[in-house]
């Protein structure tokens, strides 16, 4: 779904979507350099830190303004909720987040149809000789225990506890679906941008994204050109006795976002 919002905004001529990015990545290298280096650490303290600080910034606004000549650019990225306070540490403003979220049991269940689907290639969470991943319980288990899921499951509560999530918007995908006008409106205010007439029936894909260098199916990030909500499937897919198991094990997920 955060493909799709990508693209949604990119609509805007004042706004340029990201696929997956790995600005934070270059982030996470250079501050391992600057909290292990020598010359950072013989160096005066505050001076060090006043400089990484503007490095970050300098170096994350050169590297978005060459992505895009727009005004705005929304890079997306799975990692960088939890590093609020870091962001907010060298930026100029305010971080402005926006998390996509969705109904537990729907993210499994999609998991499991693109698993169910790509049966011609190896997977390598199902393993018959190990008997690993040979069941959709077992399939669920690997899921909710590992990235990408059970990363972002583990970050989200995170974000919860520091107060973090208080600063962030939260979409929801049904939300999004069902009434993308409303929602859009709701990005738009928390953004500060002027509100933006979209289409909602015409949502062009300008993001690529090769999920099959990860192992996953290429269409994984493929979106549909029309907004609309899809019926859920899950009970259906994996089961009332896994979607109770989800519901269960991850009461604060379905409470927090009222699902």
């Amino acid at each position: 779904m955060s493909t799709l919002l990508q693209n949604i905004l990119s609509q805007n001529p004042d706004i340029h979507g990201t696929g997956t990015d790995g600005s934070l990545e270059l982030l996470y290298a250079a501050r391992n350099n600057y909290t292990n280096s020598l010359e950072f650490k013989a160096g005066d303290p505050e001076t060090m830190l006043s400089a990484w600080r503007g490095f970050c910034w300098g170096g994350l606004e050169g590297y978005a303004n060459s992505l895009s000549d727009k005004k705005n650019i929304c890079i997306k990225s799975r990692g960088i909720g939890i590093h609020y306070n870091w962001y907010k540490a060298f930026m100029p403003y305010e971080p402005k987040i926006i998390c996509m979220v969705r109904d537990l049991k729907s993210i499994i269940c999609s998991m499991e149809k693109i698993f169910r689907t790509n049966q011609e290639n190896n997977q390598p969470i199902q393993n018959h000789a190990q008997m690993t991943g040979t069941t959709t319980e077992k399939r669920i288990d690997e899921w909710i225990n590992s990235a990408p899921v059970g990363l972002a499951l583990e970050r989200t509560k995170q974000m919860i506890l520091e107060g973090i999530a208080d600063n962030v918007l939260f979409v929801r995908a049904e939300d999004l679906t069902k009434h993308p006008g409303r929602e859009m409106e709701r990005i738009y205010e928390y953004l500060g941008l002027s509100n933006f007439s979209h289409d909602f029936n015409d949502v062009k894909q300008l993001t690529i994204e090769d999920d099959q260098i990860y192992g996953l199916s290429p269409n994984l990030h493929k979106i549909k050109n029309k907004v609309e909500y899809s019926h859920p499937s899950h009970y259906a897919i994996l089961g009332k006795s896994s979607c109770s198991w989800i519901d269960n094990n991850f009461s604060w997920y379905k409470e927090y976002f009222n699902y």
